[in-house]
Order: structure tokens, then sequence, then C-alpha cells
């Protein structure tokens, strides 16, 4: 590969990887806030405070789907890049999967936000790392 197309590829890994991060990031402050509006719930929230939450689950639950396209394409782009190509991301495109299916009780809710919340904190943090190495090759 020459050194041009080698240089073009990692721009463009960098690219991707910057979307992702950018998808990550609004998905874990949705997820956040969720979870603010959540413990509100659990301690004497009404309706407007349940509403409130669910609409901040919902936008969590948008931002994630579009990090999970960001992620397929960093995948993607990596895969051309020398040196880098054997890095799988694909084990963390899937997370959050089980999020807000059969919303049983608050309190599950809340944990269920907080795992979401640290597997964003997670695929943000290898993303990161990935993204670092890139702007040394």
């Amino acid at each position: 590969m020459t050194n041009y197309t080698q240089r073009k590829e990692i721009a463009e890994a960098i690219d991707a990887a910057d979307v992702a991060l950018a998808h990550l990031g609004t998905a874990r402050e949705y997820l956040s806030s969720a979870g603010n509006w959540g413990i509100i719930d659990i301690f004497g929230g009404d309706l407007l405070t349940n509403l409130i939450k669910h609409g901040k689950m919902r936008k969590a639950e948008r931002a994630i789907s579009d990090a999970r396209v960001a992620l397929a394409t960093f995948s993607r782009e990596l895969r051309d890049v020398d040196g880098l190509s054997s890095i799988h991301i694909d084990d963390f495109l899937t997370f959050a999967d089980f999020f807000f299916d059969g919303l049983i009780a608050d309190i599950w809710v809340q944990s269920k936000i907080k795992q979401a919340k640290a597997q964003c904190d997670e695929a943000i943090r290898r993303v990161s790392e990935i993204r670092t190495k890139l702007t040394y090759l």
C-alpha cells in the first residue's frame, strides 16, 4: 500500500471514529439524563417525571442505534488500515440490545440505564484508544 493510500485510509478511519464517538457521546448524555429522571421517578416522581424519563430513554435508544451504525462503519474503515486490520470491534456493536425491553419496574429500568451507560463508556474508551493509535501511524 502506498504511503498516500495508507494516509487516506487512516484519515477515513479517524473520521469514522469521530462520528462514532459523537453518537456515543450523545447516547451517554441521554442515558445520564434518563437515569437522573429515573431517580426522581423512584423517589416520588409524577406522571410528568415519568414522561420526561421515557422521552430521554427513547432519545437514548435512537442515539444508540445511530452509534451502532457508526461503529460498524468504523469497523469497516479499520479493516483498510495496515497494522490495525486485526482489531475487531464487532463485540461491542451489540451493546444495549436489551435496553428498554419490557419495562417492569423503575428500579429495574435504573439498573438497565446504568448498564447501558457503562457499555457506552466502554465503547467510548475503546474507540478513543483506537483513534489515538491511528493518529500515530
